[in-house]
């Protein structure tokens, strides 16, 4: 339903850049300062929350802004496919950016965790950081391989954790946690399990091809 709704959210995007005269960069360049300012914002209101400032006018503002960004990520593509300006180094600006942006993200969790769950081992902050780059990377093969799932199978299981590992519903979910900031510590371990999954799927499952 979220990927649904950013897919059509995009599709406005891309047509009115189309009537700007904007190129998929331009789209791209855009989301990538929204997404990053609005990360940037979150971990500077950490210590002013702490202070006792409510966490839900941030925490809003946040959710819509990487939604927004999510959207404008998506709508580059389509107007490069729909004009014709689809080019290497605008794929190349493209993965870059969602790089920053998620590394951003990331940065997010692991903040909000460390202020509110200090307990919490540094080590598995790192972790989390580490394994969040699978979905980068899958997806990144993914491509490369004509859209070809790496874990192909109808196991409830799988299905279940590729369903979570969508980034529309990680946004979601992380912009929600910060309204219950001490919660954002299991948003980070469940994160954490489920690419663990994902990855070791991934690995035996492309294991097996290769050897079989």
């Amino acid at each position: 339903m979220i990927t649904m709704l950013s897919q059509r959210g995009a599709s406005y995007f891309s047509y009115l850049a189309w009537r700007a005269g904007l190129k998929p960069s331009h789209l791209t360049l855009i989301d990538l300062l929204l997404g990053v300012a609005a990360s940037a914002a979150v971990i500077a209101y950490i210590p002013v929350a702490r202070d006792g400032a409510p966490w839900w006018p941030v925490a809003s503002a946040v959710l819509v802004a990487w939604h927004v960004a999510y959207m404008l990520d998506c709508s580059d593509g389509q107007l490069a496919r729909a004009t014709g300006q689809g080019s290497e180094a605008g794929a190349r600006t493209d993965i870059l950016s969602d790089v920053a942006i998620q590394s951003s993200v990331v940065a997010v969790v692991v903040a909000v965790t460390d202020a509110y769950t200090p307990a919490v081992p540094a080590w598995a902050g790192a972790v989390f950081a580490g394994l969040w780059m699978t979905n980068l990377v899958t997806s990144v093969m993914a491509k490369e391989d004509d859209g070809v799932s790496l874990v192909k199978s109808d196991n409830i299981v799988i299905r279940l954790v590729k369903l979570v590992r969508d980034y529309g519903f990680v946004i979601t979910v992380i912009g929600l946690a910060l309204l219950w900031p001490e919660a954002m510590v299991v948003v980070m371990l469940g994160f954490g399990a489920v690419n663990a999954l994902f990855l070791s799927a991934s690995i035996a499952a492309n294991a097996r091809r290769s050897l079989g």
